[in-house]
């Protein structure tokens, strides 16, 4: 995990490794997979919370292989909030889940087609070396976290986003034109 400040390492290290390698495709070890999941998202986000670090919400469906929320990101004392998304592949936990963020298509090279997050160069090959025990809690602490760190303040000073606030006292003007 060289790369990585001290901040994230410190907190990654108490993020509970997972044991089952299961997969949506795997019955009752997928149960279990899921249960395990659950524990490291709430001892995540217990600390988030404790550090007065919250910064996304997430649910699954009734399977566990879609989740859906929200996550975001406090620049310049704005807070900049994304819809979040992303399915489970079939070859989990083998394969890490595709972040996206829909509303930011195309508005960064740093993203695929459909919103999806640029994690290859640096969180892939440490989801590998660390399956199965990394999990969804993984993938938001050392992937998207440090996405939207790096990011979001680069859109925004760039003008590529704006807070909502902005648009909307934009919008009202733009409309009187």
């Amino acid at each position: 995990m060289e790369g990585w400040d001290v901040n994230t390492k410190s907190t990654v290290a108490k993020i509970p490794l997972l044991t089952t390698r299961a997969g949506p495709r795997d019955g009752e070890a997928w149960t279990q997979r899921r249960k395990e999941e659950f524990m490291a998202l709430i001892k995540y986000m217990e600390m988030n919370k404790a550090k007065d670090s919250d910064w996304f919400r997430i649910a699954p469906n009734a399977d566990g292989t879609k989740w859906r929320g929200k996550c975001w990101y406090v620049h310049n004392l704005l807070r900049y909030e994304f819809d979040l998304q992303f399915d489970i592949p079939v070859t989990y936990p083998a394969t890490a889940p595709e972040l996206e963020l829909p509303e930011l298509d195309g508005k960064t090279a740093k993203m695929y087609r459909g919103g999806k997050i640029c994690l290859t160069i640096h969180f892939k090959p440490l989801w590998a070396k660390n399956c199965p025990r990394f999990g969804i809690a993984h993938a938001l602490c050392l992937g998207l976290g440090p996405w939207l760190a790096a990011e979001v303040p680069h859109l925004v000073d760039t003008g590529v986003i704006q807070h909502k606030e902005k648009q909307q006292q934009q919008s009202p003007a733009s409309s009187q034109a």
